[in-house]
């Protein structure tokens, strides 16, 4: 943002005009904005579940009734390899950090536009808006490893030490994510065709992850060709070693996680490039 003072006569006008080129996040003003950031973050969190009979029982159902299709279609009938995990616990430990990044990248691809309102009345970062969408879906991310903490008791896995590095994969999924919906909210603004290509994207990226299947079914001469491809290849693999004690991370991981970095700070540049233009198009 860059603000100049003009005078007329003996009126002063503070005139606000947008900042111009590729530019890095401006981390100072979104400092200076974080309670509109939290109050975005928090109103996102209530209306989710607002007038519904279960409330937050809906982050558990989605991730439990798709882990139940998938023991029975994939576990029972199509008899798909685990790992040697019991199905319910290896499928389950796939779906809810799938479920995080498609719930983030659904949410943030749409949120400039469901704020169309406000944009055209007043200036603050845009940056705002699609940060603090990453919010509701950490919530229901807290409530499912609920009933994974559970399956994994009923199933006798206790955590490793490899429980540790979690986070490192937890921090990668939503770098995915942000730098994935940056990308696709800015091109939104203009092509409105986004809101309904982002769910049949989201459906067929989830079949070419390692959920239902273990990430050695692709030949390990393909693996970093994989990782580059599909950057969740790693982190799910990364998720079910971390809690699952399989086999390590390959180096397809490596694949991803710089495939990841390239889509983040892509995404954030593209985003803020096309900053200036989203209260006039929108």
């Amino acid at each position: 943002m860059e603000v100049s003072s003009v005078r007329n006569h003996a009126n002063p006008t503070l005139m606000i005009r947008p900042e111009r080129g590729w530019i890095p996040i401006n981390v100072r003003e979104l400092w200076q904005y974080r309670e509109l950031f939290l109050t975005y973050a928090k109103r996102d969190i209530q209306v989710r579940y607002r007038q519904t009979v279960i409330g937050m029982g809906w982050a558990v159902v989605q991730p439990v009734t798709t882990m139940i299709v998938f023991t029975l279609f994939f576990g029972v009938l199509g008899n798909l390899p685990t790992q040697d995990v019991p199905a319910p616990l290896f499928y389950f430990s796939g779906i809810l950090p799938w479920t995080l990044f498609a719930e983030t990248v659904s949410r943030t691809s749409n949120s400039l536009i469901n704020e169309a309102g406000i944009l055209q009345k007043i200036y603050f970062p845009r940056l705002v808006i699609p940060l603090s969408s990453v919010f509701s879906p950490l919530v229901d991310f807290v409530f499912a490893s609920l009933v994974l903490a559970s399956l994994m008791i009923y199933y006798q896995y206790y955590p490793a030490i490899s429980l540790l590095f979690l986070p490192v994969f937890l921090i990668l999924e939503i770098l995915l994510a942000l730098g994935t919906g940056l990308w696709l909210c800015a091109i939104n603004i203009e092509y409105r065709d986004v809101r309904y290509i982002v769910p049949f994207m989201l459906q067929i990226w989830m079949f070419a992850s390692p959920i239902v299947y273990p990430v050695t079914f692709v030949p390990a001469r393909y693996q970093t060709a994989y990782g580059l491809i599909n950057p969740m290849a790693g982190i799910l693999e990364g998720f079910k070693w971390s809690l699952l004690g399989v086999a390590p991370p390959s180096y397809l991981l490596f694949a991803s996680a710089f495939i990841i970095i390239v889509i983040f700070v892509s995404g954030v540049f593209y985003f803020r490039y096309r900053e200036s233009i989203f209260a006039d198009v929108i």
